[in-house]
C-alpha cells in the first residue's frame, strides 16, 4: 500500500508559502515563452541563459544568507568588479590559480564587511557601503581604469568557453555544486538554524547560547566569496576583467532574495527559491530580447529596466497574496 505519509504536498505548499509564489511565476513565464518564440527552448539559448545568468545566481545566494540574519551587503557588485581584475591578472597561471585568488580575494573584502560590523557595530548598511566604494575604487587603481584582458594562451579560457563533459558550461556546473553546498550549509548544519536563529532575534539567540559572532562572521565572508566567485566568471565570459562592471548588482541580488520569499528583516529564507528568483529576473529581459526580435515592438534598454521595476513589484505583490491565502488554507 502506498505510504501516503512519505510526501504531504499540501503540507509542503503550506510550510514554503514565502516562496510559492516566485515558483508558479516562474513555470508560468517558462511556459509562456515556450509557446509564444521559436528557439526559448533550444539548447543555444537554454546554455547561454544559464551562462550568464550564473554570475548573479552565485551573488544572490551569498546575500540570502546576509539577509537571513537581518543585515544587508550593498559591496557586492563592487568586489565582483575587482575580482573579475584580479582574476584577469592571474589567468596567465590559470583557473586552478585565478579562481582560488578572486574567491579569496572577495571572502577577504567579506571579512572586512564582518570586522566592520561584528567586532566594531557598524550597520551593515554603512559598512557594505563603504567596502562598496573601497572596493570601487581598488578595482580602477589596480587596472589603471581600463579593462585588464585575460591571458588566452592559458586554460583560464576554459571555465567561460568550454563545456564540463560535452554537456553543461563550466559556470553551470561551479554554479550548481555551490549552490548545493550552501543548500546543505543552510538546511542540514548548526551554522544554518544559528542564521535563521539571529534574523528571528539576536539578542534571544545570544540568551540561547548560540555563537552569534562566528554566524555573522561567516555570512560575511560567504557573500564576499560568492561575489569573488562571480567576479572569476565575468572576467572568463567576457574575456577581460571589467572595473566598471557591478553597478546595480547589489540591487538585482537583494531584489532575487526579496522575490523568493527571504524577508528583509531576516529569520526566514530559501536558497532554491533565491536561485529561482534569479532566474525569473534574468527570464525578464530574455523574454524581451526574444520580444524585441519579432520585430512588433522594440524596447530600449531603459524600457526594459522600467518593464523589470514593474514586473517585479507585481511578483511581489502576488507572492504575498499567494502566502496569504495558502496559511488560510484555501489552496
Amino acid at each position: 500500500m502506498l505510504d501516503t505519509s512519505a510526501f504531504d504536498l499540501r503540507r509542503y505548499i503550506q510550510g514554503n508559502t514565502h516562496s510559492l509564489g516566485v515558483w508558479i511565476t516562474l513555470v508560468a513565464l517558462i511556459l509562456f515563452g515556450l509557446m509564444r518564440y521559436e528557439n526559448f527552448g533550444g539548447s543555444y539559448n537554454i546554455s547561454s541563459f544559464l551562462n550568464y545568468n550564473a554570475m548573479f545566481i552565485v551573488i544572490a545566494v551569498g546575500m540570502c544568507f546576509v539577509i537571513m540574519t537581518g543585515g544587508i551587503d550593498l559591496s557586492v557588485g563592487s568586489v565582483a568588479a575587482f575580482t573579475s581584475v584580479v582574476a584577469a591578472y592571474l589567468s596567465p597561471y590559470g583557473v586552478q590559480v585565478a579562481l582560488p585568488g578572486a574567491v579569496a580575494a572577495g571572502m577577504a573584502i567579506g571579512g572586512l564587511n564582518a570586522f566592520f560590523v561584528v567586532a566594531m557595530r557598524i550597520p551593515p548598511f554603512i559598512a557594505t557601503l563603504a567596502t562598496m566604494l573601497g572596493a570601487k575604487g581598488g578595482a580602477l587603481v589596480i587596472s589603471g581604469a581600463q579593462t585588464v584582458s585575460i591571458d588566452w594562451t592559458s586554460n583560464f579560457t576554459k571555465l567561460g568557453l568550454e563545456k564540463a563533459f560535452g554537456i553543461l558550461p563550466w559556470t553551470i556546473v561551479i554554479t550548481i555544486i555551490l549552490v548545493f553546498g550552501l543548500w546543505i550549509l543552510l538546511e542540514k548544519t548548526s551554522l544554518g538554524r544559528t542564521v535563521l536563529a539571529i534574523g528571528g532575534g539576536e539578542d534571544a539567540s545570544m540568551m540561547m547560547g548560540l555563537n552569534v559572532n562566528r554566524a555573522k562572521v561567516l555570512v560575511y565572508v560567504i557573500s564576499g566569496g560568492c561575489a569573488g566567485m562571480a567576479g572569476l566568471f565575468l572576467a572568463s565570459g567576457f574575456g577581460a576583467g571589467q572595473p566598471l562592471e557591478g553597478v546595480g548588482w547589489e540591487l538585482s541580488a537583494i531584489a532575487s532574495v526579496v522575490v523568493g520569499g527571504t524577508l528583509l528583516t531576516g529569520g526566514m529564507g530559501s536558497i532554491s527559491a533565491t536561485v529561482a528568483g534569479a532566474l525569473l529576473l534574468g527570464l525578464v529581459f530574455n523574454i524581451l530580447n526574444f520580444e524585441n526580435g519579432r520585430g512588433v515592438i522594440s524596447l530600449s534598454a531603459y524600457w526594459q529596466m522600467v518593464i523589470r521595476g514593474a514586473f517585479l513589484f507585481v511578483v511581489i505583490v502576488f507572492q504575498s497574496r499567494v502566502a496569504s491565502t495558502a496559511k488560510k488554507g484555501t489552496i
